[in-house]
């Protein structure tokens, strides 16, 4: 089996035009600077994007894909923790059920979307129709081959009412994988976040490779394109995670607060004023 994405990944991958080959974010290099400082400072840009979320009645969804054990649950929490909590909502993509199933892949996509004002966190998404249930055969091939104008064309209706879609993949080596993998067995705090899923998959690293270079090349459009962030360092994919979501919420709502209501604020700095009973 490959060790790295490097080794394994398709030779077409390096040859295409314009394609997001993964084996370009394995440095791994440590974050420069001083994380803490540099982690408040993009937590306070993301809060300020929220409140202009909550104001301007924008809706966003943030899309993280990326191999098991990659890091997208310490992504989300600092993604998530100067933020009002009725405004966001992190939805956890599992299996689906037996009445999911008997519907088109889709609709229990659409069951989740966010209202105006609000931002929603898919920790896994759609993409599971062209990635595991391409490559453990949960879809025949005539399906997930589908899947992607079926996708693309669901993100477009997303992004033509007005929502902002961001779509980041972590990606890790199998050598940082399996440090991980092996901190989970050692920590029985730990454990309750591994299962045979992870061996299954591991198992499997060539093939979602494959599978992962072709959802690039087809579901990386100008208005949703993939970012991909290298997580071989935890803090520095931290930082350039929520850098990446911050610059695009950012350039897709009106940063600059509103007015306040002359009639109101009058009414309100006299009721402020005035001496109690």
């Amino acid at each position: 089996m490959a060790k790295t994405s490097k080794q394994s990944a398709p030779a077409s991958a390096a040859k295409r035009e314009g394609s997001l080959n993964l084996s370009n974010y394995e440095a791994g290099k440590k974050f420069k600077g001083d994380y803490d400082e540099a982690l408040k400072a993009v937590q306070q840009r993301l809060w300020q994007v929220q409140v202009a979320h909550i104001v301007h009645k924008r809706a966003a969804i943030i899309v993280l894909e990326g191999w098991d054990a990659a890091g997208k649950g310490g992504i989300i929490k600092r993604l998530t923790s100067n933020w009002d909590p009725r405004f966001f909502e992190v939805v956890p993509i599992a299996a689906p059920s037996a009445a999911e199933k008997a519907r088109h892949f889709l609709w229990r996509f659409w069951q989740r979307l966010p209202a105006r004002g609000h931002i929603h966190i898919a920790d896994r998404s759609w993409y599971g129709r062209v990635l595991v249930e391409r490559v453990e055969g949960y879809a025949s091939e005539a399906e997930w081959r589908r899947g992607y104008d079926e996708i693309n064309a669901f993100e477009a209706q997303q992004i033509a009412i007005g929502t902002t879609i961001v779509k980041l993949f972590v990606h890790i080596t199998q050598e940082t994988q399996d440090r991980e993998f092996a901190e989970r067995l050692n920590d029985a705090w730990k454990q309750w976040k591994t299962g045979a899923d992870d061996y299954r998959n591991r198992a499997r690293r060539a093939d979602y490779l494959v599978a992962m270079d072709e959802m690039f090349a087809r579901t990386s459009t100008v208005q949703a394109p993939w970012q991909i962030i290298d997580g071989n360092s935890r803090k520095a994919a931290r930082i350039a995670a929520l850098t990446a979501i911050a610059d695009a919420l950012e350039a897709k709502v009106p940063m600059t607060p509103p007015t306040l209501d002359p009639d109101f604020e009058a009414m309100a700095r006299a009721a402020l004023e005035r001496s109690p009973d």
